[in-house]
Formats: C-alpha cells, sequence, structure tokens
C-alpha cells in the first residue's frame, strides 16, 4: 500500500519523523553536545538501511516506510523514559558519573514492543 506512494511523499514521512523524533531527543535531553550531533547519527542510519535494503533486494520505498515507522516507534516506546533521561542528562552536566545507569525493566520492555508492533505495521504496509 504505501510502497506504491510517489517517492517524494515517502522521503518527507521519513524527514517528518527524524524531525519528530530528534525534536523529542532535544526536549528530553538538555545536552546541547547531544542534540547537535543526534540528527546527523540518523541520517547516517537512514544511508545505512538503504544501502543494506538495496543490497538485499528491498525497494527505497519500502527501507524508508521501515525507517519512519521504526524511529516513531522509537520516540512513542522512550516516552516513559523521558524524566530520567533529563535527569541523568543534569547529573552528566553537573560532573556527576554514576557507575551505571538503572534504566527500569518494564520501560526497555515497552520501548521493544512498541518498536517491534511498528516494524510489523510498516512491512505490513509495503506489501
Amino acid at each position: 500500500m504505501l510502497a506504491s506512494v510517489a517517492e517524494e511523499w515517502l522521503w518527507l514521512m521519513a524527514a517528518t519523523a527524524t524531525v519528530v523524533h530528534c525534536s523529542a531527543m532535544a526536549r528530553w535531553i538538555p545536552a546541547q553536545k547531544f542534540w547537535r550531533v543526534y540528527p546527523f547519527i540518523w541520517v547516517l542510519c537512514l544511508a545505512g538501511m538503504i544501502a543494506f535494503g538495496q543490497a538485499t533486494g528491498r525497494s527505497l520505498a519500502a527501507m524508508l516506510v521501515m525507517y519512519a515507522f521504526m524511529l516513531i516507534g522509537l520516540t512513542i516506546g522512550m516516552f516513559p523514559t523521558r524524566k530520567l533521561f533529563a535527569q541523568w542528562s543534569t547529573a552528566i552536566k553537573a560532573g556527576e558519573t554514576p557507575e551505571g545507569y538503572d534504566y527500569p525493566r518494564s520501560h526497555l520492555t515497552f520501548c521493544a514492543v512498541i518498536v517491534v508492533l511498528m516494524l510489523f505495521a510498516a512491512f505490513a504496509l509495503t506489501r
């Protein structure tokens, strides 16, 4: 279904997903060094996904849809952890370096389930 949409719209969908995710992360992690570099990391991930898709015989449309859905799923999945991200960022900015970060398993499970569900939805919509 989405694979038959014009490619320009799929690029727009991928760009919008990147902007939404990076904006959310910039709000949740108020460290300038982080949010200045973070969008470029996702652009490189998109390039890697496209290269992998081309190497394995998948279409560009399918890879763009997978990227956009995965990124929105990641944003939704990380929503419960936003306060912890802000606390950790503030602690790091203050110079504190804890030995480990206590990431709740329920948050990790929620994030993984949402990302997998979004990838299944993207896969179903590109068939």
